[in-house]
């Protein structure tokens, strides 16, 4: 297994190659044409990372979310949620790495095979970044108006994490 994982990619590469030698394709200048599509394709989305890294930092550093999460603190107590994991979930939606240093965090105090390391790990699986993967994907092709995308993406996230509260309580 160790010997077949390292050449691997040395066999696919050489394959493309002799492929293209098949075909009678100039190789080399279809590499530099795909480096330079990808460069153009870095350049335009490098300012979109810019501003969404950006705007989380404040987002962060503003403290919104203790104050967010104490208002609703008696309700989220009510249906047992754990208050630790509530800045994860309204994290999630904008920053994957955010949550993810979170989920480390939970795992480093109560463990991953806890009750809220279980939440936390579901919660992780059942939602997505939709702000950073629309604000991304959507500038490198130059769309503008992102119509339902954004509702439609932050109610999938609401849904997920609905779900994940609930099915990690019925299973853990």
């Amino acid at each position: 297994m160790n010997l077949l994982s390292k050449i691997v990619i040395p066999v696919f590469v050489l394959g493309v190659i002799f492929y293209g030698f098949k075909k009678k394709i100039n190789v080399y200048d279809a590499f530099l044409e795909g480096a330079k599509e990808g460069l153009m394709i870095t350049f335009n989305i490098f300012p979109s990372i810019i501003a969404m890294v950006f705007a989380i930092n404040i987002f962060l550093d503003s403290n919104f979310v203790p104050f967010f999460l104490n208002i609703f603190q008696k309700f989220f107590l009510r249906f047992n949620i754990p208050m630790e994991i509530m800045p994860m979930a309204l994290l999630r939606p904008i920053s994957g790495t955010a949550s993810l240093a979170i989920m480390s965090d939970i795992f480093g105090k109560y463990g991953p095979d806890s009750y809220i390391g279980r939440l936390a790990s579901v919660l992780q699986g059942c939602t997505d970044t939709t702000i950073y993967v629309l604000a991304l994907y959507y500038s490198s092709i130059g769309i503008k108006k992102t119509r339902y995308s954004l509702g439609v993406g932050l109610f999938a996230d609401l849904v997920g994490i609905t779900v994940a509260f609930i099915l990690t309580s019925l299973f853990f």
